[in-house]
């Protein structure tokens, strides 16, 4: 059954297959950012704040991380080709209820449900790929090509949703991932064979308390990291009653599955201690991974440039993803020591980001940070395939699937680190800086009246009346400091990412022999995100 024959109609070529399977992967890999790629456009369309896009972004990958153990279940229990047309109609139909509704209500909710059914459709399409991957070294190949390709989405949904926006309206955005997502889903069902991939499972017995207790334990602790720093933290009864909720949340799910004899993740996992080295690297890895929006951001507002501009100056970004992908998995192959692959991941990092914070100017030329650019796509293509591989590798088969599971629960816990590590300083930072200048810039300062004089003068030379062109000089003057509090804020961040590089470095350099877990594959399956 797990031959190219059993699983596709005989007259589908091999290299059909693998058009048919990355014509549904790409869309669904740009699902993750693409409605919050602008954050500004989809807080206008909802009528949210733009920190309530962020938390959707959360809540999405909420969905995915909380449902994969149920949705082992469900993909044992129905044929291929039925779980697979399933989940497409689903997600379509979340599609189609966002491009006619303007609630902020019905879009958390339908973000939710594209996480579930998202995951569904990856399940199938991972579980197509790798079957048919059966050496190692194709195996191993795969997944780094997969993951190299989850890197390099980001700035393809930047470019595609800034094109969808610029030239057409927001809710072209659901019309675009339909048609996007249709072709190659149609495509794979017609080629499919409605078989089995494994012994079915009856449907009995679901954890579905378990599923509720840990999605809820996401969703509060992405939310307290998300609005803690808006809400003053402690200072807000909602921050407090969240902690609340996960004191008491979280031991009675650790003591659940402790009493299960199916667990909804096997915490023997975290036995292991190359397990738990692996998935302590994925939190500082994808803080500094999200460290990245900070310079499309300084791209943006301080330099003026449109979003279209932006997302195809970032595309440099895949350059060097795509090189270092293929780097990484060569040395996988060569059983190069872990420590190698990761010192010289987080190396590009941090070059990245100390290269970064002396370009930081008011005026730069684009073409300055594409090399820069291409240096961060190195680090983060060398690291994301070694240290999942490694993480998950280091426990048995047996237990492999929950080894996947808190995996993606490491990455959602980075993710949302980095989120809030931005949101956060971004707020602390502009009302720290904010101070800063009150302090210095008066309208008594001389270098203040030289600035005013040259906007006045300059509007003056434009025909402006003299009145109507100080009002302009006041607020050119604002967006001036607003400019310089972005550029503190962004060098600020980079110096402590930085740091925290440094530290990560040194504890890999100095931490005992590595290289104690051979990086085999061929009986597990990494989860995606």
């Amino acid at each position: 059954m797990s031959n190219h024959a059993s699983l596709f109609k005989s007259w589908v070529p091999e290299w059909l297959v693998k058009v048919g399977i990355g014509m549904v992967l790409f869309p669904l890999l740009t699902l993750f950012g693409l409605f919050t790629s602008n954050v500004s456009a989809t807080a206008g369309y909802y009528g949210i704040e733009p920190i309530d896009v962020q938390y959707s972004t959360i809540v999405y990958y909420a969905a995915l991380v909380g449902w994969y153990s149920l949705e082992q279940r469900f993909f044992n229990n129905l044929a291929a080709k039925q779980y697979f047309t399933i989940n497409v109609i689903l997600l379509l139909l979340t599609c189609y209820v966002s491009y006619f509704t303007h609630s902020s209500f019905v879009f958390f909710l339908t973000r939710f449900l594209q996480g579930i059914f998202t995951g569904g459709i990856n399940s199938i399409c991972l579980t197509l790929i790798f079957r048919k991957l059966s050496s190692e070294r194709s195996r191993e190949i795969g997944y780094s090509v997969f993951y190299g390709m989850l890197v390099c989405s980001s700035p393809l949904v930047m470019l595609l949703a800034s094109l969808i926006i610029e030239y057409s309206n927001y809710q072209s955005l659901y019309q675009a991932l339909i048609f996007m997502i249709l072709p190659g889903c149609i495509l794979l069902m017609c080629m499919m064979k409605n078989v089995r991939l494994a012994r079915k499972f009856p449907l009995y017995q679901l954890d579905w308390s378990s599923f509720v207790y840990y999605m809820l334990i996401l969703c509060l602790f992405g939310y307290i990291l998300i609005y803690g720093q808006k809400n003053y933290w402690l200072e807000s009864l909602h921050i407090w009653v969240c902690i609340g909720a996960i004191l008491l949340l979280l031991p009675l799910f650790i003591f659940r599955q402790l009493s299960l004899k199916r667990p909804f993740i096997n915490l023997a996992v975290f036995k292991y201690s190359n397990f738990r080295i692996g998935a302590a690297l994925l939190i500082p890895f994808y803080i500094c991974r999200g460290s990245l929006n900070i310079t499309s951001n300084y791209f943006d507002v301080v330099l003026g440039m449109d979003p279209i501009h932006v997302s195809e100056l970032m595309l440099a970004n895949m350059i060097g993803v795509i090189v270092s992908v293929f780097i990484s998995s060569r040395l996988i192959l060569m059983k190069k020591p872990m420590r190698m692959i990761w010192l010289g991941g987080f190396a590009f990092l941090l070059l990245f980001h100390g290269w970064m914070y002396f370009l930081f100017a008011t005026q730069a030329d684009a073409s300055t940070f594409i090399l820069p650019l291409i240096v961060q796509g190195l680090g983060a293509g060398t690291l994301m395939a070694p240290i999942i591989l490694f993480t998950v590798s280091s426990v048995p088969a047996a237990i492999g699937a929950s080894a996947s599971m808190a995996g993606i629960l490491f990455r959602f816990i980075g993710f949302t680190m980095s989120m809030a590590m931005i949101t956060s300083f971004q707020l602390f930072a502009k009302s720290t800086h904010k101070e800063d200048f009150r302090n210095q810039i008066t309208a008594l300062s001389p270098v203040v009246q030289e600035r005013l004089k040259g906007y006045v003068l300059a509007m003056e030379s434009h025909g402006v009346a003299k009145d109507q062109a100080m009002k302009i000089a006041n607020v050119l003057l604002s967006k001036a400091v607003d400019k310089q509090m972005m550029l503190r804020y962004a060098m600020d961040y980079y110096s402590i990412i930085c740091w925290v590089i440094v530290g990560v470095m040194l504890l890999i350099s100095l931490y005992p022999y590595f290289s104690q877990t051979v990086l085999n594959v061929r009986s597990r399956q990494p989860a995606p995100y």
